[in-house]
């Protein structure tokens, strides 16, 4: 497997060869499995090999010169492959090339990289198998490679830690700090290769996203204890990818808490560069983690204009002197813009967000390529948890995409996962759950269009997993051609002394000459002198309109409607498609009769102008053995009933008629209970019975069920239920009846209990009625005297104030009295 230019499928072009398929696992046959018609190959638009090919993927062509007879049309040398065998083509000479799949690069998935990375040839780590595919595509035949997936040990990593800087993040930083120890011993559980990065992000230094006064230019946050804010800046690059956790710590441990004035923050800004700059960040072409940590919302693209921003965001580094250059001049990128780049150059992101901006970070894994959102805690304490949980959830899952097609190729894939289930669409595209060591694969199925809408050159795809940097170079070759093209004679011999071209067995006749081998001159064979031999009885058409007078022969044309049928004849006045039909098919389909020459001819044991119907009169024996059960006769296999009252497939349903048992009941009545017909009349009309009178009706369950027997169950004139057996007997017209003397006859009223009920009942409901009447008026009287007290309490007077109590007597002093 390791070898170079594996090829897996069988030749990718020329003549169809037996035993040319090492490795086969994907192949479509030359001539198995081809379930199609013939149609899509036989039209009369082939004129030459290549054509016949671009037909369809099943098409073959015979390049046999002796394969076509004066009169016949070219289009006939492109058929199946069966077909064409059938007819006597031989199996060297036909042009019948297949796809295939040639592995060019195909390096084995590292087992031990803990092992063999110090040996020099096995420094690469290998997870995705193979890496380079050549497919040679048949327009409109799938061609299929295994692609697999190894997720494997020691993998290197990179983690970039991007984090907002603005003034809410302050109680996190402390924490950050001492992220790099912590986080460099915890990854050394998942790999021996680990580096790690840091970089700030507030927002652009413009109004209204920060103030432009000169202090808070300086100092942001109007404070000096216990430390002074930095500037306001968009992104700053602190540290490059490194392996040294010692250092992360003390650049990162530098770091101070700017400030700005709105709530979203630029880090659409910092997550474009920090993609993007893949030299100063220091990117290997490993596992790419970007942590991305904030408490705030985003700017996106269009939100540049409230700061007069309105230039687009080119999606290139801007870094200078480890600072974006380009913030305040381009506006923030798109979402769809940083997906890109993300695809592009494999970075899976990490969101460390806070509870209350989580709502929006999980929306963004919709249309990021491969994300995981944590929720912070207040201060960041458990940022070490969140990234260990995201990477593993993350590397758990693979996703299979590949770049953009050519136009008119379609590309599917089926997953083969741990669970063992073939998926398909767009769920054959990932796998879940996969742990390290564990290998997945996919059967990647690639479809080339007709050669008429795709460029004939090769082209180009790729495959790999989201956020991996590993991928699948498949190149694209259609086969657009017949290997017998370039073998061609100008001027054979073979085209009638040379007036035309043979091209793989067939001739292309010069302009003028008209025939299979070019044989007739167009202009006479149009004449008189040959064109009436194509005439039958004189008619007007030639060839009865189903074909075309070539050098004074018909040559017979497909039907329109159905290609894959054609007329035939010596003037094409046949054809195997134009009989009668029963039930949608002609001449009632394959088992009843066959069209020859426009007439059915049927079947033994079918008859008719469609062979529609069949002799035997199976269909239409009844349950009892009778042809329609004796009231009618089978015609076509269905019953014609005689009796207007019974219908039904074998004429024994009667909705109308009286069941049997209905028939003897006033027999029964009258014989066994007296009841129903006088005794003379029943002696008269019920002497045919032979009655049998048992006890009890338990005994007739007894008797086991069969032909002919009846159970019956009806009511006498005192509504009593009678049970009774009743049998055919041999001679026409007897009857052997069973009947039971015990009848079920429904039992009386219980007039005591009814009375005891309904007198209880009257008792009950008076006196409920009377506590009911009596609570009523007490709550009533209550609420009256109530009342009354209320009103009375209003009514009384003060003594002092009613002048029903003031004395009669009125004194006046005399003022003069005292002075006397």
């Amino acid at each position: 497997m390791g070898s170079e230019g594996t090829r897996l499928t069988g030749q990718s072009a020329g003549k169809a060869t037996a035993g040319d398929s090492p490795l086969s696992f994907s192949r479509c046959s030359a001539t198995g499995n081809r379930d199609h018609s013939d149609h899509e190959c036989q039209s009369q638009g082939v004129r030459s090999c290549g054509e016949c090919l671009a037909a369809g993927p099943h098409c073959a062509w015979c390049t046999e010169e002796s394969f076509a007879e004066v009169g016949q049309h070219i289009w006939e040398r492109c058929d199946t492959a069966e077909a064409l065998l059938r007819r006597g083509c031989p199996s060297d000479r036909l042009e019948d090339p297949r796809g295939s799949a040639v592995l060019l690069k195909n390096r084995k998935i590292t087992f031990h990289p803990k092992e063999q990375r110090h040996r020099a040839h096995h420094r690469q780590v290998t997870q995705l198998q193979p890496q380079s595919v050549l497919l040679h595509l048949r327009p409109g035949e799938p061609q299929t490679f295994e692609l697999k997936f190894k997720r494997v040990e020691d993998y290197p990593i990179d983690l970039y830690y991007l984090m907002d800087l603005s003034f809410s993040m302050e109680d996190d930083l402390p924490n950050v700090k001492k992220l790099g120890t912590d986080l460099m011993e915890e990854m050394r559980n998942i790999t021996s290769d680990f580096r790690m990065g840091f970089g700030a992000f507030v927002d652009k230094t413009v109004m209204p996203y920060i103030s432009t006064a000169e202090d808070l230019l300086h100092n942001p946050c109007k404070r000096a204890e216990p430390w002074p804010c930095a500037p306001p800046f968009t992104y700053h690059h602190v540290l490059s990818l490194t392996a040294n956790g010692s250092l992360f710590t003390e650049l990162v441990g530098g770091q101070r808490i700017s400030g700005n004035l709105d709530s979203p923050e630029g880090g659409l800004d910092a997550l474009m560069q920090a993609t993007v700059c893949e030299e100063q960040i220091g990117w290997r072409n490993v596992t790419r983690l970007l942590v991305f940590s904030t408490d705030a919302g985003l700017h996106f693209a269009g939100d540049g204009k409230l700061g007069g921003i309105v230039l687009p965001n080119d999606g290139k580094c801007h870094l200078h002197d480890n600072v974006y250059s380009r913030g305040n001049s381009q506006d923030y990128p798109s979402v769809a813009h940083i997906a890109e780049k993300l695809r592009e150059k494999n970075v899976q992101i990490i969101f460390a967000v806070t509870e209350d901006v989580t709502h929006l970070y999980k929306g963004l894994r919709h249309v990021l390529p491969k994300c995981a959102v944590g929720t912070l805690s207040n201060n960041s304490h458990n940022i070490l948890q969140i990234i260990v949980e995201a990477y593993n959830a993350l590397t758990s899952e693979v996703v299979m995409e590949n770049s953009k097609l050519p136009p008119g190729f379609h590309i599917s894939y089926v997953s083969h996962c741990k669970d063992h289930k073939l998926r398909d669409g767009e769920q054959g595209r990932r796998c879940s759950d996969i742990s390290i060591g564990d290998e997945v694969s996919f059967n990647v199925s690639i479809t080339a269009p007709p050669c008429a809408t795709s460029s004939h050159r090769p082209s180009r795809v790729i495959i790999k997993p989201q956020g991996y940097s590993e991928e699948v170079e498949v190149l694209l070759s259609p086969i657009c051609g017949c290997s017998c093209q370039k073998d061609k004679v100008p001027h054979s011999p073979s085209c009638s002394h040379g007036n035309g071209t043979l091209e793989c067995g067939a001739c292309r006749c010069k302009e003028g000459r008209v025939g299979t081998f070019c044989e007739c001159n167009q202009v006479e064979s149009g004449e008189a002198v040959d064109s009436y031999l194509c005439h039958r009885d004189n008619a007007s058409e030639q060839c009865s309109g189903h074909g075309q007078c070539v050098c004074g022969k018909c040559v017979c044309d497909k039907s329109s409607k159905k290609p894959n049928q054609a007329y035939y004849g010596q003037y094409c006045e046949c054809s195997d498609f134009n009989c009668d039909q029963y039930q949608g098919l002609q001449c009632g389909g394959g088992g009843q009769g066959r069209c020859v020459c426009g007439v059915c001819e049927c079947l033994p044991g079918f008859s008719g102008r469609a062979c529609e119907c069949p002799l035997s009169v199976e269909s239409c024996l009844s349950h009892d053995g009778q042809v329609c059960a004796g009231r009618g006769v089978c015609h076509c296999g269905t019953c014609i009933c005689q009796d207007p009252r019974y219908q039904g497939p074998t004429c024994d349903l009667c909705p109308s008629c009286p069941s049997v048992c209905t028939v003897h009941r006033e027999c029964i009545l009258c014989r066994a209970f007296s009841q129903s017909l006088n005794p003379k009349e029943c002696e008269t009309r019920c002497a045919h019975l032979n009655l049998t009178v048992v006890g009890q009706a338990a005994l007739l369950a007894l008797v086991p069920p069969s032909a002919g027997l009846h159970r019956c169950m009806e009511l006498d004139t005192e509504g009593c239920r009678v049970h009774f057996l009743l049998r055919a007997g041999q001679k026409e017209g007897s009857v052997h009846i069973h009947v039971a003397l015990e009848r079920e006859c429904p039992s009386g009223p219980n007039v005591v209990l009814i009375t005891a009920v309904a007198s209880a009942s009257v008792v009950v409901l008076g006196v409920a009625f009377l506590l009911l009447w009596k609570l009523l008026t007490s709550i009533h009287d209550r609420r009256e005297f109530a009342r009354f007290q209320r009103e009375l309490e209003k009514r009384r007077w003060n003594r002092r104030d009613n002048p029903i109590y003031r004395s009669a007597i009125t004194t006046t002093v005399n003022p003069k009295y005292k002075e006397q």
